[in-house]
């Protein structure tokens, strides 16, 4: 059977379901607040709460994504479990509803700003903290947790790296996100960001998600939807605030003797990193190098791109928890929606049996 043909970009936009591709979830609190204060600032960044549980989740979202990116876990979490669970949303600087102030960004600073919000939600509490970071976002918290280490109940770092500048495939990708400023077709332009984030399998297999008149035809179809529509809205998502978030990006660096003092003072068995084989954004050896300076503070990748899954100990379990995924890319949580949320839950339950082991 033939492979059906992906709507275009005029096709999509008059799809019913177009106008529903960001869901109605309505936060228990939401605003703006004035962070860097002395460091570049006021800089407003845009946040929303959603659910009222005693977990408290910190969603750090990556590279040109807003907060509504978190939707299918935000709902998941903290409205279907809103008892359980109070979820932490926001715009970094640079993008959604937040301000995108013209001057160099870093994931340091983004960082900072991070903890103004959770501080001003008064979450301060020691292992309090389950803090999910993915691409930049996982940068943004690798750099929290140099921060607040004792605040953090759980790690999680999806789809990131613990440095990306003057690497062959960062730069190759970067220019490719790139291009998506530069005028040409809007077709052309999804088709790359969807080649470039997610799996041909995925993309291809009929819309899983719930809908609110009827289903686009695939997954695929509704993503660049989804894309259509943030591009479509230069108040939210432009080039400056772009390529300022990649700046902040592809200068983050943490060192084998960084990630090693993270995984002592967060605790080892407190981190989860989570990487897919096929990723072509942040390819699979930054998921291997980040694990390896976490789980015993080395730093080296042996094969730099290809042929790193074969490596010994890319498949053998330590104390830090590995999720690598041999058929999956970029966006893990998105394609992986009930088994990611799975072994979320799993790890907030054991790491908070943590806290009691420990006198928290």
């Amino acid at each position: 059977m033939a492979q059906r043909k992906p709507l275009t970009a005029d096709e999509l936009t008059k799809h019913p379901e177009y106008d529903h591709t960001i869901w109605d979830l309505k936060p228990e609190k939401k605003g703006k607040l004035a962070v860097a204060d002395g460091r570049g600032g006021p800089i407003n960044i845009s946040y929303e709460v959603h659910g009222h549980g005693p977990r408290h989740l910190v969603w750090i979202m990556g590279l040109g994504g807003m907060k509504y990116a978190w939707q299918r876990q935000t709902k998941d979490l903290a409205h279907k479990k809103a008892d359980q669970y109070t979820s932490l949303v926001f715009d970094n600087r640079g993008i959604g509803e937040s301000d995108k102030p013209l001057f160099r960004y870093s994931t340091s600073e983004m960082a900072k700003d991070t903890l103004e919000l959770i501080d001003h939600l008064g979450w301060t509490g020691k292992r309090e903290l389950h803090v999910i970071g993915i691409s930049m976002g996982g940068m943004i918290a690798q750099e929290l947790a140099m921060l607040i280490p004792d605040r953090i109940c759980s790690l999680n770092l999806i789809s990131t790296a613990a440095g990306l500048f003057n690497t062959h495939g960062f730069l190759e990708n970067l220019r490719n996100r790139a291009n998506l400023f530069i005028p040409k077709p809007l077709d052309k332009q999804i088709a790359n960001v969807k080649a470039n984030l997610c799996t041909e399998p995925w993309l291809s297999a009929p819309d899983e998600l719930e809908y609110v008149v009827e289903p686009f035809p695939t997954n695929g179809d509704r993503f660049a939807a989804n894309e259509i529509w943030k591009r479509t809205h230069p108040e939210f998502f432009n080039k400056k605030g772009f390529i300022l978030q990649a700046v902040a990006a592809g200068w983050h660096y943490k060192s084998p003797k960084d990630l090693a003092l993270i995984a002592d003072r967060v605790g080892k068995r407190r981190i989860m990193v989570v990487h897919g084989v096929k990723d072509k954004m942040i390819t699979f050896p930054h998921g291997v190098v980040l694990w390896r300076g976490l789980e015993n503070g080395q730093g080296k990748t042996g094969r730099e791109y290809l042929g790193m899954e074969v490596e010994e100990d890319v498949w053998v379990e330590g104390e830090v928890e590995k999720r690598f995924i041999r058929e999956q890319g970029h966006v893990v949580p998105i394609e992986m929606r009930e088994e990611f949320s799975g072994w979320l839950e799993e790890r907030i339950r054991r790491t908070e049996g943590f806290n009691g082991e420990e006198g928290r």
